[in-house]
């Protein structure tokens, strides 16, 4: 999840009217040589020795975390009211954020190859286990908490988070979990003009499905099996549906910028942020602030960062900001953190396999997609939509994103291409078997039931 936008000159521009927040997200569009590859990862803390959650205070806790990070590696500090919260790199724009739960994001900056993102994620894994060594904390990738209870998950000092979260108790049974006890990995990419980013959404949308199951790592809740292979999946079905899904109405004729804001326009509200603290605006109309119709703030208007503060709290699978975020990976080991931007890279940056890409999911209707979306938490790629395994609509979508990540022509060490990336999911496809999959045969197996094993066995 995201902070507060950064202070910039739209910060006090006023919104006066319906087209200024169309424009804000056309002002997206670049022309290719601009295009960028954003990953967002995050994970959980825990204490090595208790295997207990990382609290935010005390000697060994996430504020020990941050600000051996900063003081070692140079990170400056985000505050919020006295606490530090996260931690940004100014020259490149990459920042350390947490999550409500403590879990530790790494939200990467914008770089031009899979090469470059990747290397990103081994330094910054290689700065938190150093630092996290000397404390002893370690780090777990996985999409859900195999361990903790919600309540022994610590809470950020956060303002945002307070809100969220009593406002997701009145909206879905699970909306807190996903706060405090799952973990994600995603990766935001950039589009040339309005009908680039209509069939990219259009294709994101129809395959987040294939990447949640390729992806699938949190079969366990509290110690057992729970039943699914993506449970972080499944608890987006009910977490709120004013703000989460499948968005159906992007494929229907007319889509484009203004028929996302007219969505964003009708999800409710949680917050306004002013002057260094978030006002509980819960459940209120974007419409009715700008208006000045708020009960909370009578009078007040909202400026355009606003509006790009109000877009980091809609959740759909794949989300539209100045950049679109596939948001349907659970988090996991190394490899597959590396994997996720090579698999939408592939897809969605070269125009072939995209036009390929869009060949495979056109003719899949709305319910046969919801049908996928639904199905695939429990079953993951023993999954189908429209008559066919996913298992083998996943094969295709392999070939297709190899073809596109070859086609870029960006080379590494030993002229590899970007393509190697994918290798870790071509081994789930050939095996048939998700990663998911494989920590329950441990559970079965060698752990002889002991979800401990997961935290030796799997740490970064």
């Amino acid at each position: 999840m995201s902070g507060p936008a950064p202070e910039t000159g739209e910060s006090h521009t006023p919104i006066e009217s319906r087209d200024q927040l169309v424009a804000y997200l056309e002002a997206g569009c670049k022309p290719r040589d601009q295009w960028r590859i954003g990953t967002e990862h995050e994970k959980f803390a825990f204490l090595t020795d208790t295997l207990e959650p990382v609290p935010y205070d005390g000697q060994r806790s996430i504020k020990a975390l941050l600000e051996g990070l900063q003081h070692r590696f140079g990170w400056t500090p985000i505050i919020e009211k006295g606490n530090i919260i996260g931690l940004v790199e100014p020259e490149t724009g990459g920042s350390v954020s947490l999550e409500p739960g403590g879990q530790f994001e790494l939200s990467g900056a914008p770089l031009k190859t899979v090469f470059e993102t990747c290397m990103e994620v081994h330094e910054h894994l290689a700065q938190v286990r150093e630092v996290g060594d000397g404390l002893g904390i370690g780090f777990l990738g996985l999409g859900f908490s195999p361990l903790w209870t919600r309540d022994e998950t610590p809470v950020m000092p956060k303002g945002r988070y307070r809100i969220m979260r009593e406002y997701m108790g009145k909206k879905g049974k699970l909306g807190r979990d996903m706060m405090l006890r799952s973990c994600t990995v995603q990766v935001n990419l950039d589009f040339s003009s309005e009908a680039d980013m209509v069939k990219k959404m259009r294709v994101s949308l129809a395959l987040q499905p294939v990447a949640t199951a390729l992806f699938a790592a949190s079969p366990f809740t509290e110690g057992k099996p729970n039943g699914y292979l993506s449970f972080r999946s499944e608890i987006w079905r009910d977490t709120d549906p004013d703000r989460t899904g499948m968005l159906p109405f992007a494929f229907e004729e007319g889509f484009g910028f203004g028929r996302y804001v007219d969505y964003a326009l009708d999800v409710p509200m949680y917050f306004v942020y002013r002057d260094g603290t978030y006002h509980d605006v819960s459940g209120e109309s974007f419409r009715a602030f700008m208006q000045g119709k708020l009960p909370q703030l009578p009078g007040v208007r909202p400026t355009l960062q606003d509006w790009g503060d109000h877009l980091t709290t809609i959740f759909p699978e794949v989300r539209l900001k100045r950049y679109m975020e596939m948001r349907g990976a659970d988090s996991g080991q190394w490899r597959r953190l590396c994997a996720l931007p090579g698999l939408w890279v592939g897809l969605l940056y070269d125009d072939a396999a995209l036009d390929a890409a869009w060949e495979l999911v056109k003719g899949w209707s709305a319910a046969e997609r919801q049908a996928m979306r639904d199905a695939v938490p429990k079953t993951a790629l023993k999954a189908s939509i429209a008559g066919r395994p996913l298992l083998d609509v996943a094969r295709d979508v392999l070939a297709i994103a190899r073809d596109g990540l070859e086609a870029r022509h960006r080379l590494g060490v030993y002229d590899r291409s970007e393509a190697h990336f994918l290798e870790a999911l071509d081994e789930i496809v050939a095996s048939g078997q998700t990663n998911a999959e494989d920590l329950l045969a441990l559970y079965h197996g060698d752990w002889h039931g002991d979800i401990t094993r997961v935290f030796r066995d799997f740490a970064f």
